[in-house]
């Protein structure tokens, strides 16, 4: 069986691979390489490309670089900006995972003749079933629940067995030089030296904009209302006093609504663009997460919206909720202005 390993430069993508070389079969590495970034550090810098390289040459594998630049920008980074622009809290992770992890790499894969590609992220599949990582504290099923039954006949998730514990020990037992390399928590293409907003600046011009609260009245002013998610409480303009955040956010009218915490909170959420991991729809009594750290909680879904068994924090346009039933992951869609 030949395998291509998605090897990011990091400790969970490289015991992927050697697990692979351990069972005896015939391993491939790749990095791909999606965002012009030579000099900082963090994804598709020449350090990570590096670190790839050193663990191939450790596990005795050939290693590819693929450049997926041009395609990265139009699929993940143009509609992240878009959708800022439009007061909408995007997930470019999850769109990185729709298109490129397992979209553009799928197909390269089967057209050079691999039968299945692996990744580093925590999660299990099992007759067809896509299953929460073994480790509840480094579970990745959340950003997976794209995933349908032509792409999960083709992936292999090695270290979705294991805790990130365990995965550390082994890469420290195989000698491999990414075993202490702490784990990247950013967006890979903003910048730690610009952060979102230089990002966004290069791209779309930034309007400054009012701060209103629930009756209209303004109580602050913000740099750039493009700049500004729901449940945002820092940065609002909004001086001492009670704690006020976002509640919504209009590009076109430059204002943000803001209130109370208990303003937040929401009995249901209308979702959009779902798809399901086994092919049909789902309905009825779920368990719902609606951030890649957050807690699942009770819900029942009618096929258009979800509605919570308990008011819960109101999810921010343009973020995924993923519907789970105990550890299987059912699909998902995106979440719309209520």
């Amino acid at each position: 069986m030949r395998v291509l390993a998605a090897m990011s430069g990091g400790v969970d993508s490289s015991v992927a691979a050697a697990l692979l070389v351990e069972e005896g079969l015939d391993v491939v590495g790749v990095t791909l390489r999606l965002w012009d970034n030579p000099t900082e550090a963090g994804c598709c810098s020449v350090a990570e490309i590096d670190d790839a390289r050193r663990v191939a040459n450790v596990l005795g594998i050939d290693h590819l670089v693929w450049t997926f630049v041009d395609e990265f920008d139009t699929r993940v980074v143009a509609p992240y900006v878009a959708a800022h622009a439009g007061g909408l809290t995007p997930n470019p992770c999850i769109e990185c995972n729709r298109h490129l992890k397992f979209g553009r790499l799928l197909r390269r894969a089967s057209q050079l003749g691999f039968d299945a590609v692996a990744t580093g992220h925590h999660a299990r599949v099992v007759d067809g079933r896509l299953l929460r990582g073994a480790d509840p504290l480094k579970d990745q099923s959340y950003v997976l629940y794209m995933l349908g039954q032509a792409e999960l006949r083709r992936v292999r998730f090695p270290v979705g067995v294991m805790t990130k514990g365990a995965v550390r020990a082994r890469a420290a037992a195989l000698g491999l030089p990414t075993a202490d390399k702490p784990d990247s928590q950013d967006v890979c293409f903003v910048t730690t030296s610009g952060g979102r907003e230089a990002l966004l600046a290069s791209r779309i011009p930034l309007h400054p904009g009012r701060v209103v609260d629930t009756a209209g009245a303004e109580v602050g002013r913000v740099d750039a209302v493009e700049l500004v998610t729901i449940g945002q409480r820092r940065g609002l303009g909004t001086g001492g006093g009670a704690r006020r955040y976002a509640l919504s956010v209009d590009p076109a009218a430059g204002t943000v609504t803001v209130g109370e915490a208990g303003d937040l909170l929401v009995d249901s959420v209308p979702l959009t663009e779902l798809c399901w991991v086994g092919g049909e729809p789902v309905t009825g009594p779920v368990e719902v997460q609606c951030s890649a750290h957050g807690d699942a909680v009770a819900a029942t879904f009618d096929g258009r919206t979800m509605h919570f068994a308990e008011p819960q924090r109101r999810v921010a346009p343009g973020q995924s909720v993923v519907l789970y039933r105990g550890d299987d992951v059912l699909g998902g869609g995106i979440a719309v202005q209520s």
